[in-house]
Protein backbone atom coordinates (compact mmCIF):
# COMPACT_ATOMS: atom_id res chain seq x y z
CA UNK A 1 0.00 0.00 0.00
CA UNK A 2 1.96 3.13 -1.19
CA UNK A 3 1.48 6.75 1.08
CA UNK A 4 -1.66 7.89 -1.51
CA UNK A 5 -3.30 4.76 -0.44
CA UNK A 6 -3.02 5.29 3.13
CA UNK A 7 -3.89 9.01 3.23
CA UNK A 8 -6.91 8.09 1.26
CA UNK A 9 -7.80 5.46 4.07
CA UNK A 10 -7.58 7.80 6.55
CA UNK A 11 -9.43 10.57 4.88
CA UNK A 12 -11.98 7.61 4.78
CA UNK A 13 -12.16 6.77 8.50
CA UNK A 14 -12.16 10.15 9.38
CA UNK A 15 -15.28 10.86 7.42
CA UNK A 16 -16.90 7.72 8.81
CA UNK A 17 -16.34 8.75 12.40
CA UNK A 18 -18.52 12.40 11.45
CA UNK A 19 -21.96 12.82 12.23
CA UNK A 20 -23.95 12.01 9.36
CA UNK A 21 -26.56 14.31 7.93
CA UNK A 22 -29.61 12.28 8.33
CA UNK A 23 -28.56 11.57 11.80
CA UNK A 24 -28.34 15.32 12.32
CA UNK A 25 -32.18 15.50 10.74
CA UNK A 26 -33.16 13.04 13.62
CA UNK A 27 -31.25 14.68 16.18
CA UNK A 28 -33.12 17.85 14.95
CA UNK A 29 -36.78 16.29 14.08
CA UNK A 30 -36.73 14.39 17.94
CA UNK A 31 -35.42 16.91 20.09
CA UNK A 32 -37.03 19.74 18.60
CA UNK A 33 -40.12 17.73 19.04
CA UNK A 34 -39.36 16.97 22.82
CA UNK A 35 -38.55 20.70 23.54
CA UNK A 36 -42.27 21.19 21.97
CA UNK A 37 -43.65 18.93 24.14
CA UNK A 38 -42.24 20.27 27.21
CA UNK A 39 -43.08 23.51 26.16
CA UNK A 40 -46.75 23.32 25.26
CA UNK A 41 -47.41 21.13 28.63
CA UNK A 42 -46.22 24.40 30.30
CA UNK A 43 -48.03 27.17 27.79
CA UNK A 44 -51.15 24.71 28.49
CA UNK A 45 -50.61 24.09 32.25
CA UNK A 46 -50.32 28.51 32.25
CA UNK A 47 -53.21 29.34 30.06
CA UNK A 48 -55.88 27.06 32.58
CA UNK A 49 -53.88 28.78 35.61
CA UNK A 50 -54.93 32.05 34.05
CA UNK A 51 -58.22 30.64 33.34
CA UNK A 52 -59.09 29.39 36.83
CA UNK A 53 -56.73 30.38 39.66
CA UNK A 54 -57.55 27.39 41.67
CA UNK A 55 -56.27 25.19 38.63
CA UNK A 56 -53.44 22.45 40.17
CA UNK A 57 -51.09 21.81 37.40
CA UNK A 58 -50.40 18.28 36.44
CA UNK A 59 -46.20 18.69 37.02
CA UNK A 60 -47.20 20.00 40.75
CA UNK A 61 -45.94 16.68 42.61
CA UNK A 62 -44.97 17.55 45.83
CA UNK A 63 -43.13 20.33 47.38
CA UNK A 64 -39.88 20.28 45.27
CA UNK A 65 -41.11 19.29 41.94
CA UNK A 66 -43.79 21.83 40.88
CA UNK A 67 -43.91 24.21 38.09
CA UNK A 68 -46.27 26.57 39.92
CA UNK A 69 -43.65 28.65 41.20
CA UNK A 70 -41.40 28.51 38.01
CA UNK A 71 -44.59 29.72 35.87
CA UNK A 72 -45.52 32.85 38.79
CA UNK A 73 -42.38 33.94 39.26
CA UNK A 74 -40.78 37.10 37.32
CA UNK A 75 -38.27 34.78 35.59
CA UNK A 76 -41.09 33.11 33.68
CA UNK A 77 -41.97 35.97 31.89
CA UNK A 78 -38.82 37.12 31.00
CA UNK A 79 -39.67 39.22 27.89
CA UNK A 80 -43.48 40.00 29.43
CA UNK A 81 -45.08 37.17 28.46
CA UNK A 82 -44.59 33.36 29.60
CA UNK A 83 -41.30 31.77 28.81
CA UNK A 84 -42.52 28.37 27.44
CA UNK A 85 -44.29 30.89 24.46
CA UNK A 86 -41.21 30.76 23.28
CA UNK A 87 -40.35 27.23 22.73
CA UNK A 88 -43.52 26.39 21.44
CA UNK A 89 -42.70 28.65 18.90
CA UNK A 90 -38.79 27.79 17.93
CA UNK A 91 -39.13 24.20 18.66
CA UNK A 92 -41.18 23.10 15.39
CA UNK A 93 -38.69 25.00 13.55
CA UNK A 94 -36.40 23.01 14.82
CA UNK A 95 -37.78 19.95 14.27
CA UNK A 96 -39.23 21.16 10.61
CA UNK A 97 -35.38 21.92 9.46
CA UNK A 98 -35.11 18.14 10.74
CA UNK A 99 -37.29 16.29 8.50
CA UNK A 100 -35.96 18.83 5.43
CA UNK A 101 -32.68 17.12 6.12
CA UNK A 102 -34.08 13.31 6.30
CA UNK A 103 -36.01 13.46 3.74
CA UNK A 104 -32.01 14.55 1.43
CA UNK A 105 -32.77 18.24 1.49
CA UNK A 106 -29.56 20.25 1.96
CA UNK A 107 -29.53 23.69 4.11
CA UNK A 108 -27.66 26.23 3.24
CA UNK A 109 -24.88 27.13 5.82
CA UNK A 110 -26.16 30.45 7.17
CA UNK A 111 -29.25 28.58 8.02
CA UNK A 112 -27.01 26.43 10.32
CA UNK A 113 -24.82 28.71 11.69
CA UNK A 114 -28.31 30.64 12.63
CA UNK A 115 -29.85 27.51 13.93
CA UNK A 116 -26.61 27.28 16.13
CA UNK A 117 -26.81 30.56 17.44
CA UNK A 118 -30.25 30.34 18.20
CA UNK A 119 -29.70 27.25 20.06
CA UNK A 120 -26.68 28.78 21.82
CA UNK A 121 -28.99 31.49 23.06
CA UNK A 122 -31.37 29.42 24.27
CA UNK A 123 -29.00 27.26 25.78
CA UNK A 124 -27.73 30.02 28.05
CA UNK A 125 -31.45 31.20 28.64
CA UNK A 126 -31.98 27.45 29.93
CA UNK A 127 -28.91 27.59 32.24
CA UNK A 128 -29.98 30.90 33.58
CA UNK A 129 -33.44 29.18 34.47
CA UNK A 130 -31.66 25.90 35.24
CA UNK A 131 -30.13 28.14 38.19
CA UNK A 132 -33.23 30.40 38.99
CA UNK A 133 -35.09 26.86 39.61
CA UNK A 134 -31.98 25.39 41.95
CA UNK A 135 -30.80 28.52 43.61
CA UNK A 136 -34.00 31.01 43.68
CA UNK A 137 -37.19 28.61 44.04
CA UNK A 138 -35.27 25.61 45.03
CA UNK A 139 -37.98 24.22 42.87
CA UNK A 140 -37.49 21.91 40.08
CA UNK A 141 -40.16 22.09 37.53
CA UNK A 142 -40.82 18.67 35.39
CA UNK A 143 -42.20 20.25 32.13
CA UNK A 144 -39.50 22.44 32.51
CA UNK A 145 -36.68 19.91 32.90
CA UNK A 146 -37.84 18.29 29.97
CA UNK A 147 -37.33 20.91 27.64
CA UNK A 148 -33.52 21.16 29.60
CA UNK A 149 -32.84 17.77 28.47
CA UNK A 150 -33.99 18.69 24.85
CA UNK A 151 -31.69 21.28 24.43
CA UNK A 152 -28.45 19.94 25.35
CA UNK A 153 -28.18 17.06 22.72
CA UNK A 154 -29.99 19.87 20.72
CA UNK A 155 -26.68 22.54 21.68
CA UNK A 156 -24.19 19.94 21.58
CA UNK A 157 -24.79 17.86 18.60
CA UNK A 158 -25.01 21.15 16.35
CA UNK A 159 -21.89 22.22 17.94
CA UNK A 160 -20.44 19.45 16.61
CA UNK A 161 -21.74 19.38 13.93
CA UNK A 162 -20.42 23.32 13.31
CA UNK A 163 -17.06 22.19 14.10
CA UNK A 164 -17.27 18.97 11.74
CA UNK A 165 -18.37 21.39 8.94
CA UNK A 166 -15.92 23.95 9.49
CA UNK A 167 -18.71 26.40 10.24
CA UNK A 168 -16.44 27.20 13.26
CA UNK A 169 -12.41 27.86 12.48
CA UNK A 170 -10.92 25.42 14.92
CA UNK A 171 -7.64 23.48 14.90
CA UNK A 172 -7.46 19.86 13.60
CA UNK A 173 -6.98 18.75 16.89
CA UNK A 174 -9.86 19.85 18.47
CA UNK A 175 -12.07 19.24 15.57
CA UNK A 176 -10.89 15.42 15.93
CA UNK A 177 -11.37 15.16 19.87
CA UNK A 178 -14.48 16.75 19.49
CA UNK A 179 -15.98 14.58 16.89
CA UNK A 180 -14.91 11.29 18.30
CA UNK A 181 -15.78 11.64 21.10
CA UNK A 182 -19.55 13.43 20.33
CA UNK A 183 -21.26 11.02 21.98
CA UNK A 184 -19.52 11.10 25.38
CA UNK A 185 -20.28 14.45 26.30
CA UNK A 186 -23.76 14.51 26.64
CA UNK A 187 -23.94 11.99 29.24
CA UNK A 188 -21.61 14.20 31.33
CA UNK A 189 -23.96 17.42 30.61
CA UNK A 190 -26.77 15.40 32.09
CA UNK A 191 -24.09 13.83 35.08
CA UNK A 192 -23.21 17.49 35.73
CA UNK A 193 -26.87 18.84 35.85
CA UNK A 194 -27.59 16.01 38.11
CA UNK A 195 -24.32 17.23 40.60
CA UNK A 196 -25.52 20.93 40.11
CA UNK A 197 -29.31 20.52 41.67
CA UNK A 198 -27.80 17.87 44.23
CA UNK A 199 -25.61 20.72 45.31
CA UNK A 200 -28.06 23.69 45.22
CA UNK A 201 -30.88 21.76 46.23
CA UNK A 202 -29.25 19.20 48.51
CA UNK A 203 -29.25 21.04 51.63
CA UNK A 204 -32.92 22.71 51.41
CA UNK A 205 -34.29 18.85 51.10
CA UNK A 206 -32.04 17.46 53.79
CA UNK A 207 -33.34 20.58 56.27
CA UNK A 208 -37.34 19.97 54.88
CA UNK A 209 -36.83 16.73 55.88
CA UNK A 210 -35.62 17.06 59.17
CA UNK A 211 -38.25 18.90 60.28
CA UNK A 212 -40.60 15.84 59.28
Amino acid sequence: MNASQEFDFSAELAAARNIKARTMGWILTIFGAIGFAGSFALTLEKFLKLANPDHVAGCSINIFLDCADAMASAQGAVLGFPNPVIGVAVFPIVATLGVVVIAGGTLPKWIWRSLLVGTTIGAGFIVFLMYTSIHTLARLCPYCMVVWAAMIPLFWYQLVHAIQEGLLPVGDKVKSFVVKNRNLIVPLFYVAVVVWIAIGMGPVISAYLNTK
